[in-house]
């Protein structure tokens, strides 16, 4: 399957998420024409008038407006003429009780861009999906830490949202979500491969971090995984011991976007899943990286010293994923903690937070 040159026009769902507007970002910057997808007709004006100012006008980026990813052939119109495809977007949900009125959605939407792209793609030759690490892990009944790859599937949470319905924890219900999605669209790509003319990679995160491009009014409203970044490094009452060491894998959401991008272009990503983790940490560690900074660039956020003799002890990684096919076949190299944290932070002091 040949790779997706520049020149060639992209369609991105879900265009105004904050992966998806640094995959705009470079596919533009790599000289690719974008049709961006977004829910609502206000959510252009942001998304239109960053990359305005970055020189990229109507000739460079187009919008569709996609209200309901669900819909059945919702995305028709919007595959028609375009290359390749980056499928970003995550249907809309809301005080959800029952876990399938989540996770239906999440398949639906992920496969029915697939069938879309097979009726009416005809120029479409690469699909990249959007999937997580969700995905991937699963319960390790073994000493920590537990060790994963892409030849690994969580077997587990769809079947504990099978035994406990609506008691389901909410991780477990989006873990199954995304888990079952990607399982969609693997088997649909494997019913039609004789039939159309694309074929299928997959990028799985781990939790995102790094400075952010979308649109967001401030710290209160920052997406879930930066949220979480922002609270455990700058929280109100001073983190413990014990806080600090809890681990976690992360990775920098332009590490993210670009695997993306990369594998449209690389010949050999089709058929392929990709995880995105640059490793894994403690919180101190993550602290300790800050502290190397040599100035804040966002002084109204002090960072604190945290406990040292915690990351210079012995650590305790709970999940480890191999993450050396995003290097061996896409040849990206990962951000350092370092600088993913300063990066965000000078983003933060330009928004003035």
């Amino acid at each position: 399957m040949p790779a997706i040159p520049n020149g060639s026009k992209v369609l991105v769902t879900g265009a105004n998420g904050y992966i998806a507007m640094w995959v705009v970002r470079f596919l533009l910057e790599r000289g690719y024409t974008v049709r961006a997808t977004v829910r609502t007709a206000e959510k252009i004006t942001f998304v239109k008038d960053y990359f305005t100012k970055l020189g990229y006008g109507d000739d460079k980026l187009e919008f569709v407006v996609v209200d309901d990813i669900v819909e059945e052939g919702a995305f028709d119109e919007a595959v028609k003429g375009v290359d390749a495809i980056e499928h970003m977007a995550s249907p809309f949900h809301n005080n959800v009780k029952d876990p399938q009125e989540f996770i239906r959605p999440a398949v639906q939407g992920t496969v029915g861009i697939l069938k879309s792209a097979s009726k009416y793609g005809q120029n479409v030759k690469r699909i990249v999906v959007t999937s997580s690490c969700a995905a991937i892990s699963t319960p390790w009944n073994k000493a920590p830490p537990a060790k994963f790859s892409e030849a690994d599937w969580n077997t587990n949470s769809p079947g504990v949202v099978e035994e406990l319905g609506d008691k389901t924890p909410p991780v477990e219900i989006y873990r199954a979500s995304k888990t079952l999605a990607e399982k969609g669209a693997w088997e649909f790509q494997e019913k039609v491969k004789s039939e159309v003319g694309w074929d299928l990679a997959v990028i799985n995160p781990t939790f995102v971090f790094g400075p952010p491009i979308h649109d967001i009014s401030s710290i209160s409203s920052l997406n879930t995984s930066l949220a979480l970044w922002y609270n455990n490094l700058f929280p109100k009452t001073p983190k413990t011991k014990e806080e600090l060491s809890q681990s976690l894998t992360w990775v920098d959401v332009r590490d993210t976007a670009l695997a993306h991008v990369v594998a449209l272009e690389k010949p050999e990503a089709g058929g392929q899943r990709f995880i995105a983790c640059a490793g894994s940490f403690i919180w101190q560690e993550y602290l300790d990286a800050l502290n190397t900074l040599s100035t804040n660039p966002a002084p109204s956020h002090p960072i604190a010293k945290g406990f040292p003799e915690v990351s210079a002890g012995e650590k305790v990684y709970n999940v480890v994923y191999t993450s050396t096919k995003v290097k061996d076949v896409l040849g990206i190299d990962w951000t350092s903690m370092a600088d993913s944290a300063k990066d965000t932070l000078v983003e933060f002091s330009k928004r003035g937070w």
